[in-house]
């Protein structure tokens, strides 16, 4: 016996979610590339947020802020945006979401001061929350679980952990040659691009689906405790920790999660259905999207920060030592798909882990005062190896064994608990390393700032670690799409 839960009462639906593309190699590069455009604004600032501090008078303290309001909007409305891109339609919240990066990112560039720049950061994240479960869940009901899928997500996750780096890449040469305000700018052809091509390429939506409601107490409740929980991660540097501001929004988030659990419970159609949780493979993902952003994703805002403040390199130079990396990052997460059909998920998710700790451990090693960037080479390929690869199988994971009618919402919670990571870890490593900073100036700080990105770095190669050891409970699944023991477990 089955409830709503289970399946949609319409035939039809799961139907329609398979015929989502006109031209399925033509909408895969669309895919890959809005994919590439929310993955890189996430960094793109990376670069200029020294000339963007100075500029709109961020402190030390507060400047993480630019990079953090982003993710903190993007994870609390991670889960609605999979829920909508589900019931709405996927083509509908996909072009919703290029629309509100476009307007977003032209207020940021226009902005003079701290608080309307990060309120356009915030609608970015909310954009962004829109386009990449959109993007993904295209893909997943697209392509048939197994090859097919793996090698279509090898493409979109390529694109998507090289946004990670060519944004420091390009922020670099923008704010060299145009200003910080270009960051913003870019974004506006990129997105409107995006934005004309989706209704080019893509089907329309179907019809709603009669029977299915949108669980809006859930997705209010779920929005608010994530958004609670990190803005208080967020703000718990510059307000204190025993801040009533800090501490009471964190207990917010904590009450508003609580009553997430009882609205589920009780929904006939839940947010988050039951089975979804019972599905091993994507409980393991979604601790690996977690960690992944925590400590893969942290390590390009200390490099940045390692590379300018310490070693003096202007945004240009900055941008060029990227160079390497998103070589590297490109071709792992490229070949991941074809990787994971060959040996595996569990077998090549190790592997590429065990190398990104060795890269990780290698470039901690390797930073101090007067190094030479030579000496961070061997570390910086085999950590950023580790980082394509792994991007691309948490995703592969998170949708194996889903049906059809559900990858919006597998989709959601994947990128939610990345998004959750990379506040999470960025907050806790920002800590680490400037817990020897305090009324430095001059040589005297920047010595402590290497030694304490040196220490972060070091942390973060033990997350990964930790990442490894959860991976090692992915039992079973491989590329085969039959040979996953969450097919029996989510897919009716």
């Amino acid at each position: 016996m089955h409830d709503t839960c289970d399946r949609p009462h319409v035939h039809d639906h799961d139907a329609d979610a398979r015929r989502p593309v006109r031209s399925k190699a033509a909408a895969l590069i669309l895919l890959s590339f809005a994919m590439l455009i929310v993955s890189l604004d996430q960094y793109i600032v990376v670069v200029a947020l020294p000339d963007i501090g100075r500029e709109l008078g961020y402190s030390a303290r507060t400047l993480q802020l630019v990079v953090s309001a982003y993710a903190v909007a993007s994870s609390g409305f991670l889960l609605l945006g999979g829920r909508a891109a589900d019931l709405l339609g996927r083509r509908r919240m996909l072009v919703t979401g290029l629309a509100l990066y476009a307007l977003a990112s032209l207020a940021g560039g226009l902005t003079t001061g701290p608080a309307p720049q990060l309120a356009a950061r915030a609608v970015q994240g909310l954009g962004g929350a829109l386009v990449f479960p959109s993007t993904l869940a295209i893909i997943n009901t697209a392509f048939a679980e197994g090859r097919d899928r793996n090698r279509a997500l090898g493409v979109w996750g390529g694109s998507g952990a090289a946004g990670l780096v060519i944004g420091v890449l390009l922020g670099g040469a923008l704010t060299r040659m145009l200003g910080w305000e270009s960051v913003f700018f870019v974004n506006v052809p990129l997105a409107g691009g995006a934005l004309v091509a989706a209704f080019r390429l893509l089907a329309p939506d179907g019809s709603r689906t009669v029977g299915r409601v949108f669980d809006l107490p859930g997705a209010l409740t779920s929005t608010g405790a994530v958004t609670l929980l990190m803005f208080s991660l967020v703000q718990g540097p510059a307000l204190g920790w025993d801040s009533p501001w800090t501490v009471g929004m964190a207990a917010a988030g904590l009450l508003l999660f609580a009553v997430f659990a009882v609205v589920e419970r009780r929904s006939p159609d839940p947010l988050v259905p039951v089975k979804l949780l019972a599905n091993r493979v994507l409980a393991v993902a979604l601790v690996v999207a977690f960690m992944f952003t925590a400590t893969f994703g942290a390590l390009l805002y200390f490099l940045s920060i390692y590379f300018q403040d310490v070693r003096g390199y202007d945004p240009l130079q900055t941008g060029a030592a990227f160079l390497l990396p998103t070589a590297v990052v490109v071709a792992g997460s490229t070949l991941a798909g074809q990787t994971v059909t060959r040996f595996g998920l569990r077998r090549t998710l190790v592997a590429a882990l065990a190398i990104g700790a060795a890269g990780a451990v290698g470039v901690g090693l390797a930073l101090s005062v007067d190094g030479s960037y030579v000496a961070l080479v061997p570390g910086l390929v085999a950590v950023s190896l580790g980082d394509g690869v792994v991007f691309t199988l948490m995703f592969i994971a998170a949708g194996t064994g889903v049906a059809d009618h559900r990858q919006g919402v597998a989709s959601g919670m994947a990128s939610t608990s990345s998004g959750v990571g990379a506040v999470v870890g960025l907050a806790a490593l920002v800590l680490v390393a400037n817990a020897g900073t305090e009324g430095l100036s001059g040589e005297e700080l920047r010595v402590a700032t290497a030694e304490g990105i040196r220490t972060a770095v070091l942390v973060i190669a033990g997350g990964i670690v930790l990442t490894l050891l959860a991976a090692l409970n992915l039992r079973g699944p491989s590329g085969h799409p039959h040979r996953s023991q969450a097919d029996s477990a989510a897919s009716t």
